[in-house]
């Protein structure tokens, strides 16, 4: 249970108490430690690399531990996730009087492994993932606020009820929602989710890297979104792929299903294959039976999918309208921009920009509630704002 909030204007006092071990100071856990720091809990640093704990330290997340530290009440073991079992297995005889808990992004095996080694200590143990990450890495690219909003899945099977209690109020303390899932559970849902998704990206950069200059300047914000996380570390990933290898093959095996069927589908568009001559535009006689339909339904099905997925704060899917707007590419634009909007009482409920190469100014793609849109063009168009309309 959190700690009742304070006075308006104060800072939320923290149910954890510390210290707080957090073992492991790349991007998960020097962030966790960090948001801890600023609550006011006192935060111990461990890791195998003296330079990733000296940085962790330096950007204040919390005290390298030394021999004669207090003993912590909670641990979190933020490793990869081949090497998290033995790490909590570790903590759990290291630290008799402490719950501990992992953040890595694999469950039920590290799960099965604490149960099937850990005696009666494996009762102290509580499986998480905070659903939250960057396609950056290392303590370097750490944010307090990275789990601000999030989804924390719990994983408390065989836990004492006291350990759950203490993994759900240490993801409230840093801004994070708690979902209790069973450990298979959660490694199915992030295969699709999280697991494939990467790897999709991962495979459509990868056609990028012998295409001439000239294509690539061509571009658009829709390569840029469908390629970001492709930027992610190799190695870790790997090991998350591993782990979780039954439900992400599965996924996978789908994906190929429909990637068969829209090939063959895109392929009978061909009127000679060995030529590769296509049909000529507007004679729909030409095209065989099967070319469109198979396009229509993988991106009529991706529609439907695209559209499942939960909206802004969690709450269900809405339809916003687009404003468009040219902004300069200057210092301190985009924050006039936000400003006017403020000022005609629309509040910007997402927010996305394009850049063309070469061009001094970017596209602005500002996402409203459809009754503001007409006001907040017309706001922007009185104080000078080029607004694209179409």
């Amino acid at each position: 249970m959190s700690a009742p909030a304070g006075p308006p204007g104060a800072p939320a006092r923290a149910s954890t108490a510390g210290p707080v071990l957090v073992i492991g100071t790349g991007l998960l856990g020097t962030s966790l430690a960090l948001a801890l720091t600023a609550a006011g809990v006192e935060v111990q640093l461990s890791d195998t690399s003296p330079t990733s704990l000296a940085l962790a330290r330096d950007m204040g997340a919390g005290t390298p531990r030394r021999p004669g530290h207090a003993a912590p009440g909670l641990v979190v073991v933020a490793t990869p996730p081949d090497v998290a079992a033995d790490v909590v297995l570790r903590a759990l005889a290291d630290h008799p009087g402490a719950v501990v808990t992992d953040v890595a992004s694999v469950k039920d095996r590290v799960a099965a492994e604490v149960r099937a080694r850990g005696g009666a200590a494996a009762r102290r143990y509580v499986g998480s993932h905070p659903m939250a990450g960057r396609e950056r890495s290392g303590a370097a690219a750490a944010d307090s606020d990275l789990f601000a909003g999030r989804p924390w899945v719990i994983v408390a099977d065989g836990a004492e009820p006291a350990a759950e209690v203490a993994v759900r109020d240490l993801a409230v303390d840093v801004g994070a929602t708690p979902v209790r899932m069973g450990a298979a559970e959660h490694d199915a849902a992030v295969a699709a989710v999280s697991h494939v998704p990467q790897l999709i990206s991962s495979l459509l950069a990868a056609r990028l890297e012998d295409l001439p200059e000239s294509a690539l300047a061509l571009a658009g914000q829709g390569l840029r979104d469908t390629t970001r996380i492709a930027a992610s570390d190799p190695r870790l990933w790997a090991a998350i792929v591993v782990g979780n290898a039954g439900p992400v093959a599965g996924v996978l095996r789908r994906v190929r299903e429909d990637l068969d069927a829209l090939i063959a589908g895109v392929e009978a568009a061909v009127v000679d294959p060995g030529s590769r001559e296509y049909a000529a535009p507007g004679a729909a006689e030409a095209i065989a039976p099967g070319a469109v339909g198979a396009i229509a339904d993988v991106m009529g099905r991706g529609n439907a999918g695209r559209a499942r997925i939960p909206g802004k704060h969690g709450g269900a899917p809405r339809r916003y309208a687009q404003v468009q707007v040219l902004v300069p590419d200057s210092p301190g634009e985009l924050g006039r921009l936000f400003s006017d909007a403020g000022a005609a009482g629309v509040n910007i409920e997402d927010f996305s920009m394009e850049h063309s190469p070469g061009q001094s100014a970017g596209l602005a793609m500002v996402s409203v509630l459809p009754a503001a849109a007409a006001r907040l063009e017309a706001a922007l168009d009185a104080r000078g704002w080029r607004v694209v309309v179409g």
